[in-house]
């Protein structure tokens, strides 16, 4: 389903978005919409973001909003760095595309896309992956992918590559959010998964904490309504994975449970 298409459907039924918080999504009519789409991923440590959008305020607040050198690239770079063990530098890319052209441009074999949780990379040693393409955990950087090359490539591979420049407050969030991502890795895990099995595996083959879709693509629209009917937002893009909601109750989809769809 096209995405405009989608937002215009939840307005339709629930009116404007008027906050959101962790994997929720509050309605102008007073519904609370529970979100298995998080911003395509982007939203998975939940909208608020953690203290993220705090870095983000204060940096505002100072006026550091110029396009003169500040501190932190530093920042995202040494973030990065702890996040796959070992030292990297950073160049940011406004689509996965060119952030993946740019990756084989510094590493032809030693590139990979860093998915949190992703139990297909679970055995990968990402300390010894060269060029790391990856998707700030952060709402609001839709238009923004890091690629972490090993400081050990040579200088003359990373000038083939052009980056693009982001603002210092969207770096100081990114590198915080980096930070978050690292501490609720250590905290989420199977367990709070699979408890929501019993209903969506009916629809969804899980891996981790993403669902593939098991409805025929030709039925996936007509899916993507029965749930926002229901007060479940999912990915409305058929090819890309829908998420569990973190922390929420089993009983939000005591809907879906009751009224299933038939595919």
């Amino acid at each position: 389903m096209d995405k405009e298409v989608f937002y215009k459907e939840i307005y339709n039924r629930y009116g404007a978005i008027t906050r959101a918080r962790n994997c929720f999504l509050y309605t102008k009519k007073g519904v609370r919409l529970t979100d298995l789409n998080q911003e395509n991923g982007r939203a998975i440590l939940g909208w608020d973001a953690g203290n993220a959008f705090t870095h983000l305020k204060n940096t505002l607040n100072r006026g550091i909003t110029g396009s003169f050198i500040t501190e932190d690239v530093s920042r995202v770079e040494k973030a990065m760095s702890a996040l796959l063990g070992s030292e990297r530098t950073v160049y940011f890319y406004s689509s996965k595309s060119e952030a993946l052209k740019a990756a084989l441009v510094f590493s032809a074999e030693g590139t990979s896309f860093y998915k949190p949780w992703n139990s297909d990379n679970s055995a990968v040693n990402w300390a010894s992956v060269e060029a790391v393409v990856f998707a700030p955990a952060l709402p609001w950087t839709e238009t923004v992918y890091i690629v972490a090359v090993d400081k050990a490539i040579p200088e003359i591979s990373r000038t083939a590559a052009k980056s693009i420049s982001v603002p210092y407050p969207i770096e100081a969030a990114i590198a915080r959010s980096i930070y978050n991502l690292i501490e609720a890795l250590q905290v989420r895990e199977e367990k709070d998964w699979f408890i929501y099995d019993t209903v969506l595996t009916k629809y969804w083959t899980r891996k981790g904490p993403y669902l593939f879709p098991k409805i025929p693509e030709n039925k996936y629209d007509e899916f993507v309504i029965h749930c926002m009917d229901l007060g479940i937002v999912i990915n409305p893009e058929y090819n890309n994975p829908s998420i569990v909601p973190y922390g929420a109750d089993k009983g939000v989809f005591t809907g879906l449970k009751n009224k299933p769809f038939s595919y």
